[in-house]
């Protein structure tokens, strides 16, 4: 449903966070030369026990010219090129100069070469060092420079529109007359989009009008992507679906067999995506996990954009399921995951210290402590 964006060539320093549009493959070998991963001195195997002449020195960046023959030693430092004809690296430690000879009084190391980084140890020209559709973390944007790379092909980032509604709805901050409840939602949805490298626009709060509901759909007509929190339930002031008919959009599905968030809406207004949560901040939260953020990755080019998903230990007795699948709120320990007490789908505070998502099909037995359960980790934002 959702075809990744086109590919733009940007300089590497600007791709960081995005999803790769191609493979990409080493410029350079790394190490290019065999280089020393000890202080000590280079010199040749042959020549143990020594003694040795010292003849020169290769720190990092600054090769030993020339080539280590019989009985000849050179100091050299971590990171620096083994020079030719040196096999062996002896450590500082266990060696003893005395003006320019020197003496080994340690113990071999075992195998001799062991202190010696092969070139190409790393990675070798042509090797594929990063995959279409892998994001461009801080690891691989060092791997890829380290390789020799100044720009790299990465997808476009999407565009995300958040529209917030709600006639009890006020901004962050204003008093707050009886009835009325801060517009919270709005905020942690464009922080997820945000975590993601999306680019985010925000709109409301939305009175519950289908005017104003329609003319934020319009305002929102250029973004790839519109995320709306509340209004997609069946009240008569639940307006997201009419709207969006009235409008012409494509409904894909609407209301799903889960336990927060059974009322979420998928559709297709023109060209742009547009994903309806529930208005409850716990809700909201776990169906944009669940579905709104794996939209947004596969439109910028992630191969695997559904949530992670591991065995963990449950601490704690669970019932047995109903008809829904249910997604507790749970946090990990040393030992587990434990579900939280307050699962109310309006409560913040549980949700602020959860890290986990609980995964329990529809229908299911009873889960007794100690056994094993599948579960979501949240995104590092929603931890600690």
């Amino acid at each position: 449903m959702a075809q990744p964006l086109p590919a733009v060539e940007l300089p590497i320093g600007e791709a960081a966070g995005r999803w790769l549009a191609s493979d990409v493959a080493a410029l350079r070998s790394q190490p290019p030369d065999p280089m020393s991963a000890m202080d000590g001195y280079a010199l040749r195997q042959v020549d143990m026990p020594g003694p040795w002449d010292i003849v020169g020195e290769s720190a990092a960046g600054h090769p030993f010219q020339g080539t280590v023959g019989p009985r000849q030693a050179v100091r050299i430092a971590t990171g620096a090129v083994v020079p030719g004809g040196a096999d062996m690296v002896a450590v500082q430690e266990d060696c003893r100069a005395e003006g320019s000879r020197l003496f080994f009084d340690g113990d071999p190391p075992e195998p001799l070469g062991r202190h010696i980084r092969p070139r190409g140890l790393d990675f070798a020209q042509g090797d594929i060092i990063a995959r279409a559709g892998e994001r461009l973390t801080p690891a691989r944007l060092a791997l890829a420079i380290t390789a020799g790379h100044g720009r790299l092909s990465v997808h476009e980032k999407a565009s995300v529109a958040v529209i917030e509604g709600g006639d009890e709805l006020r901004p962050a901050g204003e008093d707050l007359p009886p009835g009325a409840i801060p517009a919270s939602n709005g905020a942690m949805l464009g922080a997820l989009f945000t975590d993601l490298g999306c680019e985010i626009e925000s709109h409301g709060p939305v009175p519950d009008r289908r005017d104003a509901l329609r003319a934020a759909f319009e305002q929102a007509k250029n973004a790839h992507m519109i995320v709306t929190s509340g209004g997609a339930s069946v009240g008569d002031h639940d307006l997201v679906l009419p709207v969006l008919e009235e409008m012409g959009a494509k409904i894909d599905f609407w209301r799903v067999a889960i336990k927060p968030g059974k009322p979420i809406l998928v559709a297709r207004l023109g060209r742009q995506l547009v994903i309806g949560l529930p208005g409850n901040p716990v809700s909201s939260f776990v169906t944009a996990h669940l579905f709104a953020q794996p939209i947004a990755r596969a439109l910028m080019g992630d191969r695997s954009p559904l949530p992670a998903m591991q065995p963990a230990f449950c601490l704690g007795d669970l019932p047995a399921t109903g008809k829904r699948t249910e997604f507790l709120r749970a946090a990990f320990t040393d030992l587990g995951v434990m579900p939280l007490a307050l699962q109310d789908s309006a409560a913040l505070t549980p949700l602020a210290e959860a890290d986990a998502l609980i995964l329990r099909p529809a229908e299911t037995a009873e889960v007794k402590t100690g056994d094993v359960v599948r579960v979501i980790p949240l995104a590092p934002r929603n931890r600690n």
